[in-house]
């Protein structure tokens, strides 16, 4: 390896595979310049960033533990220490992934999904519907107080506003309307 200090301060060390070493005057920031294009930077807050020349994704790991990830399609992904994950997607959506395995997407048009671990999911929709979906059962469920659930058997019920209580079975045949 090669040595330099330069008249700056900054000294320079360039090993013999082609990366190099260049650490500031007041060796509070270093960077390393790696052979394959790689860069990584070691700020003086201490933040660590690491851009990856090839797939043109920057790393940068923050001294409080939080990890955040950008691609080249401007996707961003954060990684929390406590196991959260937060990612922002281009069109502006943003998914989070909690350590509980709970999962919530906001997207753009102000629809909101929310996964339970159990695989139970709840759909909340800009026009104030509402679907939930279970093992068991998907129901939606519309702003005026109607409800239609369709069953894992192919049974269809929709309770009306006014009352009305209509029962398919899974033909699809009425058996019930009152």
């Amino acid at each position: 390896k090669v040595k330099e200090v330069l008249t700056d301060g900054r000294r320079i060390i360039t090993f013999r595979n082609g990366t190099k070493k260049e650490i500031s005057a007041d060796k509070r920031m270093t960077t390393i310049s790696f052979f394959n294009g790689d860069v990584k930077k070691i700020m003086p807050d201490q933040r660590v960033i690491y851009h990856y020349a090839d797939a043109q994704t920057t790393y940068t790991a923050y001294p409080d533990g939080l990890e955040v990830l950008q691609f080249p399609n401007n996707q961003i992904e954060k990684h929390y220490p406590d196991g959260t994950q937060e990612i922002l997607f281009p069109d502006h959506t943003v998914k989070c992934l909690y350590s509980d395995g709970f999962k919530e997407t906001f997207f753009p048009d102000g629809t909101v999904v929310k996964v339970e671990k159990n695989g139970d999911k709840i759909v909340v929709f800009s026009n104030g519907q509402k679907e939930v979906h279970t093992a068991q059962f998907k129901r939606r469920e519309y702003p005026d107080g109607t409800v239609k659930t369709v069953y894992c058997n192919g049974r269809q019920e929709t309770k009306y506003s006014t009352g009305r209580v209509r029962i398919k079975d899974e033909e699809g045949n009425i058996i019930l309307d009152k």
